[in-house]
């Protein structure tokens, strides 16, 4: 019988550490970290989520400290004031937040929901999802699209794109200006819509794969061409704007591109960083990474307070349903622990029973179920008040009552027998009581 773990979460992200820190957290990507982390003691479940501006990790264990301790690996060179340790409650409210936007550097923008997916498959993909952060992360997710389809929180909102734009556009003047997006990701295709609305004479996208900068290209309006990133020491003197948001894991803008270069801002938006910050030391060159924009998404977060406090009301109704589930989960597994193990024991007394009546005559099927109902309502009521505290236990967060509970009644202790009328969790003396009928977690879609 599996118990019910709970939740683990470590998170580093915008709102308390630099880009530095949160590249230095995590480390090796969603699958690395998901496979080092279900190697730890303890580790039944794992999740992880890396984006340009957070870094975080979640795991299931039965008790919490082997969470912590899983999880000591995640952050180890960072500092302490960035990192946020998260427990089970913490963690569900966290993910929520997460996938409704009100964590995001920009708030509610929507990229963060294709994000959490994608990382959920990676998770997923390796090993590390089971039924306890499934119904988690789909239940962010479910709140984050309840966020957009009931309030405005995402209305004119600026990606970190297009936020990136709107940096530059204090700096210097676009018009007639010329722009190069390195990267023809979601970011890069963001940025390159946003320039398409400003007064930028042409643009440049430069990106590993050619033909994926082409399709770029051929998106905006603006006059655009497309070249490798092999191409970029030769364009990047001529430009006026440089936004990089590739994934590589090394630079792919070093001193030397932009040496020629006469005034230029380069806006990295990019987690690890695409831009080396020596380039920024350059006479002439501005550099911006994602902790500078900061400035600018303020004053969009600033018109969606009021939508955020929507938002927050629909995920305080959401935590208290995920969280009353997972506690009648937490019941529910201890008490049907609990009557399986009496319907083991009363399953080998009435057999030794009816076997003693039979040595001394014949028994009619009246009186064999007589002494099974008989057994069958000793042990309802002797199971009504321990099910009654167990109920109890899981309204209050007694789990130290739980945990014991399943200790005792571990229905894998013996085989289980095979025959009719064997006492459940669902026979009649127990639904006096509201026995659990098998799962009582919420199923949550996809």
């Amino acid at each position: 019988m599996n118990e019910t773990g709970a939740i683990t979460g470590v998170s580093v992200a915008h709102s308390r550490a630099t880009v530095d820190e949160i590249e230095a957290a995590g480390g090796d990507g969603v699958r690395a970290t998901v496979s080092d982390l279900l190697a730890r003691d303890g580790v039944e479940e794992a999740f992880a989520l890396q984006t340009c501006n957070r870094s975080e990790a979640f795991v299931v264990t039965d008790r919490t400290i082997d969470g912590a301790v899983a999880l000591e690996s995640f952050a180890p060179e960072v500092r302490g004031g960035a990192v946020r340790r998260l427990d089970h409650e913490e963690s569900l409210e966290h993910l929520m937040r997460v996938a409704s936007g009100l964590e995001s550097l920009v708030l509610g923008e929507d990229q963060i929901i294709g994000q959490l997916r994608e990382a959920y498959e990676e998770s997923k993909s390796a090993g590390g999802i089971g039924p306890v952060l499934k119904d988690a992360v789909t239940k962010a997710l479910h709140v984050g699209e309840r966020a957009r389809n009931e309030t405005s929180i995402n209305e004119g909102v600026v990606s970190l794109g297009s936020a990136a734009v709107r940096l530059a556009a204090t700096e210097i003047d676009l018009t007639d200006g010329s722009a190069v997006v390195i990267g023809a990701g979601e970011m890069g295709m963001l940025a390159a819509r946003t320039l398409d609305d400003t007064p930028v004479s042409d643009i440049v996208v430069a990106n590993r794969t050619v033909p994926n900068a082409e399709f770029l290209a051929e998106e905006v309006d603006t006059p655009a061409e497309a070249v490798s990133l092999a191409d970029l020491p030769a364009v990047i003197p001529d430009a006026d704007l440089v936004i990089s948001a590739t994934g590589s894991t090394e630079p792919v803008v070093d001193p030397d591109h932009v040496a020629d270069a006469g005034q230029i801002v380069c806006i990295d938006i990019a987690q690890p960083r695409d831009i080396d910050p020596a380039a920024g030391d350059r006479s002439g060159v501005t550099l911006y990474d994602i902790d500078a924009l900061e400035d600018v998404t303020r004053r969009t977060r600033e018109s969606r307070e009021e939508e955020a406090q929507t938002v927050e009301e629909i995920i305080d109704e959401e935590l208290d349903r995920i969280l009353q589930a997972y506690k009648r989960k937490r019941a529910d597994d201890a008490i049907s622990a609990m009557y399986a193990g009496a319907d083991r024991v009363k399953a080998r007394e009435v057999d030794r029973a009816v076997s003693k009546l039979e040595s001394q005559g014949d028994l009619t099927d009246a009186q064999r179920e007589t002494v099974e109902d008989m057994a069958d309502a000793l042990v309802g009521q002797l199971l009504a008040a321990p099910t009654r505290s167990l109920r109890d236990a899981a309204g209050e967060d007694d789990w130290e009552t739980i945990r014991t509970a399943l200790r005792l009644f571990d229905p894998e202790f013996d085989t289980l027998p095979d025959r009719p009328g064997a006492f459940a969790p669902n026979h009649d003396a127990a639904a006096e009581f509201d026995a659990p009928p098998g799962s009582a977690t919420e199923e949550l879609d996809d």
